[in-house]
């Protein structure tokens, strides 16, 4: 009897066992690497799509854009993420044709560390010449001429930026190269330049510490990460001459231009956008493909995801402090996605 009960657990087990281990071998992975500016949505749209989807596993790591470039190019991820478009130089290096896909807006920020002030506003200039070593105090001139009415400390001004290869940074360095000639005559647009002065941190989140521990910082980071940090960030006077905080609805108001005019490969740059209420340092975020990837099955299980993303799951992007796509823009990349084989 003792004997008949234990094989009839022992099968019972070994059915469990191969159940599981059927259903494990239905799962399909899928890995990307790329840009921490979007982390918080593509997590959180992983997330929600696996309560869906149980046989679709997406794994993201957010190790900044460059890196995510050079994996999706060495083919190490089957997608990459980014914050800047790939150079042309960098599509003509990959093995395939890869696709640009925005996915969600955002807006970068300055943010600072300046004892007994919580608000100071930036023109364009001033944020140059700051990031160029040239305003090395708080109380400067160029900076209170902005800010009637708050008293600004005499304290060294302690400029942070990133230390890896960003999409944030191309940003910040898209935006200072069109208000200052200076900046995009001596540092340039890239994810990683030559700082004329400062201390790296690593990814927004590195950034956002260091600004955070040192009295006197400023930096600039995706604004998820200056509200979970709790660090103040500052409105940015626009190409209009209003100053204006960063909001889904500035940043929405940043790409309605962009929006008519998106060119066929998406990339495309919505800094300094005209405007009264377009916050100037505002940015899509791109997911790269392969055209032809060689995993047919990933390929499939990720296009579904994509069209989920850009529809249903556009709603869990204001959440977490990013603009949705433009209806325009997402009627564009449907067709897109039907030209990945």
């Amino acid at each position: 009897m003792k004997n008949t009960f234990f094989k009839g657990v022992i099968a019972a087990s070994a059915a469990v066992l191969a159940l599981t281990g059927a259903l494990a071998a239905q799962t399909v992975q899928i890995t990307g690497s790329g840009a921490t500016f979007p982390a918080p949505v593509y997590q959180k749209w992983f997330s929600e799509y696996n309560k869906l989807h149980s046989d679709v596993q997406i794994n993201y790591q957010p190790v900044g854009s460059g890196a995510g470039i050079r994996a999706i190019t060495a083919g190490t991820v089957f997608f990459g993420a980014t914050d800047g478009p790939m150079t042309q130089d960098q599509l003509l290096a990959a093995p395939g044709k890869i696709l640009h896909l925005p996915t969600v807006l955002g807006a970068v920020v300055p943010i600072f560390n300046v004892p007994n002030v919580s608000q100071i506003k930036f023109t364009g200039p001033v944020l140059a010449d700051i990031f160029l070593g040239k305003i090395t105090k708080w109380n400067d001139t160029a900076i209170a001429k902005a800010n009637a009415g708050v008293t600004l400390p005499n304290l060294d001004i302690t400029v942070v930026h990133r230390s890896d290869g960003s999409g944030t940074s191309y940003i910040w360095n898209d935006y200072l190269s069109k208000v200052s000639p200076e900046w995009k005559q001596k540092v340039g647009v890239a994810q990683s330049v030559n700082w004329p002065v400062g201390l790296g941190g690593a990814k927004n989140d590195g950034v956002a510490a260091l600004v955070k521990q040192t009295p006197g910082a400023v930096g600039y980071v995706e604004l998820v990460y200056a509200i979970q940090n709790k660090i103040s960030s500052g409105p940015v006077q626009n190409m209009a001459g209003k100053f204006v905080t960063a909001s889904i609805a500035s940043t929405t108001a940043a790409a309605a231009a962009a929006a008519k005019q998106m060119p066929a490969d998406y990339r495309v740059s919505i800094v300094n956008a005209p405007g009264d209420d377009a916050f100037p340092i505002s940015s899509f975020t791109w997911m790269l493909f392969y055209q032809s990837p060689k995993d047919k099955k990933q390929a499939a299980k990720m296009n579904a995801f994509m069209k989920w993303a850009l529809t249903d799951g556009q709603k869990f992007a204001t959440d977490l402090g990013y603009a949705p796509l433009p209806a325009a823009v997402v009627q564009m990349e449907m067709k897109t996605l039907e030209t990945i084989k």
